[in-house]
């Protein structure tokens, strides 16, 4: 088992080299741009629907009203996500341009939303089609980005602009010095549209969809569900951000298929597509990826190690809500050989019982899309319509991942209880107690410097508890120093208003590409390991002593 292993944690570094690539980068962060706009409708559709199930019929003008905000929300997402998208990939692609030579990011998303109507939308009397302007022309919208910045890369690479004399404002020089490269993009993807009508007889979304659709289908069966979730789970056991490398590409389709899925529960049909957003958030991911939700609780219920009771009592509540990094990093899981087989498999079995479920006993699958760090059996329950067979499958995937991981849960434990009788408590004693610095120390250090400080992970969860240990340092000691949390991606806009910012283990490999922006801005940058960032979280006075370290 250890040379296998380290045979896979060899690809590390490879791994690391595809979740740096800025175009898996942009869906991932153009997504987590427009997420505001999808939970938004989500909330309103799930209004509108759950009364329904508990046989509550809402008036007709309530109902419509509430379909109206959904449709105009969730109904035009393509059309966010194409500008999101081209926004950050410009922002990438910007931090590697020549020095004086930068992409106008507004123009940018202006140029990519042309573009994109250009590739999905079909004209119709009085106006247009707005079929695939949702979750359907998503793929449409990534094509339509990547388009656009690669146009206004060339154009400014190669000058291709108009010039205008000295005198005239900035603003009005940008205006048209975008000129060409807008016109570029879109000429381009009028180029696209009429090849592919020309040859298909509708739009480029539609004819993406159609041709792809037999990829969809296989990945949307028992084979293609093991791969994706059981990648992620690969992925993540060597120390790198699963769902960073494997969302991007298939967040088209499992957005698509929670649309399709509501709009077959309105025609009176069963939800059956089961890839979608729900399928990762709330069963193969159940707790966090390796499905961990059960294993908090089973340190708590069966360890009989130190360790693993007090790793249990520390994670049980951020693993109840999908941030498992504590649990990751403090058993440790991550490249743990014990826990190599259930952090794999139990995602499998998770994904392939929910699709039994939905395929065999006819239970709906995902409709609505809900905040991912829902507790996964409440997700689970609301995101499939509320109904009896998924307060049992709940149940069911407890009890399977409790007998997946058990056995392996005792081996670990019983290999910690003989380290621990070798152990003298003093030993024990001085590794738990870190040095901190006192209230006087931190008061001296500081004198009238105020330190403002980014903490970045994944999905801002993991970020957040350290920056709420820091901040509760900072109360402690009365150091003048305050804490935010955020997700990688999102910090491009509000770094520079911060001094220092620490980078939560999961994101480490972004390290030397934000150290270019931060070096720019005069910024201090902290990269943390997995067992450290944990045990800062637990210490805030240690976490102030980290923060401290550097700006000696």
């Amino acid at each position: 088992m250890n040379k296998l292993i380290q045979q896979i944690e060899k690809g590390k570094p490879f791994f690391e080299k595809v979740s740096r690539n800025i175009y898996l980068g942009a869906i991932r962060d153009g997504f987590l741009a427009a997420m505001p706009a999808i939970l938004f409708s989500s909330i309103f559709i799930l209004i509108a629907s759950i009364p329904d199930v508990l046989g509550v019929k809402l008036p007709e003008d309530v109902s419509a009203w509430l379909w109206k905000i959904y449709n105009y929300s969730m109904g035009v997402v393509a059309l966010l996500v194409s500008a999101t998208t081209a926004r950050c990939l410009a922002e990438s692609v910007n931090r590697k341009m020549p020095a004086n030579k930068n992409i106008n990011a507004v123009s940018v998303m202006l140029a990519s939303i042309v573009s994109f109507l250009l590739l999905s939308v079909d004209q119709i009397d009085k106006g247009l089609a707005s079929g695939y302007m949702g979750t359907k022309g998503i793929l449409a919208a990534f094509v339509a980005a990547f388009i656009t910045v690669n146009m206004y890369k060339f154009c400014v690479l190669k000058d291709i602009t108009i010039k205008m004399p000295k005198e005239v404002p900035g603003t009005i020089s940008q205006t048209f010095r975008d000129i060409f490269p807008f016109s570029f993009a879109v000429f381009a993807a009028v180029i696209i549209d009429t090849l592919v009508r020309h040859f298909f007889g509708h739009s480029f979304a539609e004819a993406v969809i159609t041709l792809m659709q037999p990829l969809f289908s296989a990945a949307d069966g028992y084979l293609g569900i093991a791969i994706i979730w059981g990648a992620m789970a690969l992925f993540w056991f060597v120390g790198v951000h699963g769902p960073s490398i494997v969302e991007p590409a298939i967040v088209a389709v499992i957005y698509a298929n929670v649309e399709t899925n509501l709009q077959l529960v309105k025609a009176g049909e069963q939800a059956s597509n089961v890839l979608t957003a729900g399928l990762g958030n709330f069963v193969g991911t159940m707790g966090g990826t390796g499905a961990t939700l059960v294993v908090p609780f089973l340190f708590l219920l069966f360890a009989k190690s130190k360790q693993l009771k007090a790793v249990g009592k520390a994670s049980f509540i951020p693993v109840s809500f999908a941030v498992n990094e504590p649990l990751l990093f403090a058993t440790p899981i991550i490249l743990n050989p014990y826990f190599f087989v259930p952090f794999l498999f139990a995602p499998i079995a998770n994904v392939w019982i929910f699709k039994f479920f939905v395929d065999v006993l006819k239970m709906n699958s995902f409709m609505y899309v809900l905040p991912w760090a829902t507790p996964a059996p409440i997700g689970l329950i609301l995101g499939t319509g509320v109904s009896a067979l998924a307060i049992i499958l709940v149940f069911v995937l407890i009890f399977v991942d409790s007998i997946i991981y058990l056995p392996f849960i005792k081996a670990y434990d019983a290999s910690l209880l003989e380290e621990e009788k070798q152990n003298t408590s003093e030993e024990r004693t001085e590794q738990s107690n870190p040095e901190t610095v006192s209230t006087k120390e931190v008061v001296t250090k500081l004198g009238n410097q105020s330190i403002n400080v980014l903490v970045l992970c994944a999905g801002a969860g993991t970020s957040a508890m350290l920056a709420n240990a820091i901040t509760e340092g900072a109360k402690e000691t009365g150091a003048t120093i305050s804490a935010s949390a955020g997700a990688y991606g999102s910090h491009y806009e509000i770094m520079k208003n911060f001094d220092m910012i620490i980078l939560a283990p999961q994101v480490n490999s972004f390290y030397e590409d934000i150290k270019k922006d931060t070096d720019a801005l005069g910024i201090k940058l902290a990269a943390t390991k997995g067992a450290e960032y944990i045990k800062l979280t637990r210490d805030p006075k240690g976490a102030i002593s980290f923060v401290l370290s550097y700006f000696d």
